[in-house]
């Protein structure tokens, strides 16, 4: 295995400590060369080649259907105001400071991480072909992939080794050529880039939600709570959340059920009724990313109108303190709008429910 690295480094989410790759240049066997930028816990792909482009306030022409809907129940979310971020980051270049007070009218939001089943009747309905299948791969955690997947790979990121650039790695073949969803059709779609995830909430007569309306959702109508439960990961010994047990990222005991990504219904939902809000897959959000915020008051924030990544929130099923310190409500991360990983999906918003709900 050949080790990918350039002169420029950035940081990857080992607790304060830091250090991953700003650009990384893959090639063959993977088709026309493409630039990677900054793989962390949670992946990320800059890719340089043709494919949906969807820019800021743009939404892609696909229809909202008449029939065929995917029936994902939304919940209603009540105007609030909130503290947003915090003055006590874990993650600062993350951008998770200084708390904001911020006020969020009311809107909905989708109950469950939107699953295999809701996206593949998105594809039926309108033969979508994602980023990751035009592409060609997608990135993948190596624990995840068969002997047989990874004899045929032969680069790797220096500094994240365990996430490889798989063929045939996509949203139906989270793990490669040979894996399926038959028996995961209840867990959250993968391999979803942000151009892929508006497509579908554009169908759907929806939307992403804001990284202030994510947030709002996550905390469940409580304040200054690391977890969208409270303050405790494990609550008299309840797990609520799917993450990495054991020691990352060589031994997941899968304390809590899962070893990947767990059905979109598992765990107890928070106080708006969410679930799997924190971990199972990272969820995209509107926003452009950046990590300096004013600390006055806002209504209704949306963030930039232009930039180079896009906000996502939540962590994933490889989240562990130690390493990626990301399914708190504060927490936030970035990948760019055509990026696509194993732990990476969405769910969607709306200003008002969507006919067919």
């Amino acid at each position: 295995v050949v080790l990918i690295s350039e002169a420029v480094a950035r940081r990857v989410s080992t607790g304060a400590a830091a250090a991953l790759l700003a650009l990384l240049r893959l090639s063959s066997p993977f088709g026309a060369n493409r630039t990677q930028a900054q793989l962390r816990c949670c992946e990320r792909g800059k890719r340089q080649a043709s494919g949906v482009r969807v820019s800021a306030g743009q939404r892609p022409a696909y229809p909202h259907p008449c029939l065929g809907s995917p029936p994902v129940k939304m919940v209603t979310i009540p105007g609030g105001v909130f503290t947003m971020g915090t003055d006590e980051p874990e993650i600062q270049q993350d951008g998770e400071w200084p708390a904001r007070r911020v006020h969020v009218d009311s809107f909905y939001m989708d109950q469950y991480e939107v699953s295999n089943e809701d996206f593949e009747m998105f594809v039926n309905s309108t033969g979508y072909v994602t980023e990751a299948e035009k592409f060609g791969d997608s990135f993948v955690f190596e624990g995840m992939l068969s002997e047989e997947v990874k004899a045929e790979i032969h680069q790797a990121v220096a500094a994240a080794p365990w996430w490889l650039p798989v063929k045939g790695a996509n949203w139906k073949h989270p793990e490669g050529p040979d894996s399926n969803i038959l028996k995961r059709m209840d867990h959250p779609v993968l391999h979803v880039s942000w151009n892929d995830a508006l497509a579908f909430c554009t169908w759907a007569g929806k939307r992403l939600p804001t990284e202030a309306e994510w947030e709002y959702s996550c905390r469940g109508g409580l304040e200054n709570r690391l977890f969208p439960w409270g303050n405790k990961l494990q609550p008299k010994g309840q797990h609520y959340v799917n993450i990495w047990q054991g020691v990352f990222p060589t031994n997941n005991t899968a304390e809590d059920g899962y070893k990947g990504t767990a059905p979109v219904t598992a765990f107890p939902p928070n106080g708006y009724g969410l679930y799997n809000i924190v971990g199972n897959a990272w969820e995209w959000t509107s926003d452009w990313w950046v990590v300096h915020h004013s600390a006055d008051e806002a209504h209704n924030p949306k963030g930039p109108s232009s930039g180079t990544d896009k906000v996502k929130k939540g962590g994933s099923y490889m989240c562990h303190k130690s390493y990626c310190y990301r399914y708190r409500c504060a927490a936030r991360s970035q990948n760019t709008p055509d990026s696509s990983a194993s732990n990476l999906g969405f769910r969607c918003a709306a200003d008002s429910l969507p006919d067919l709900q």
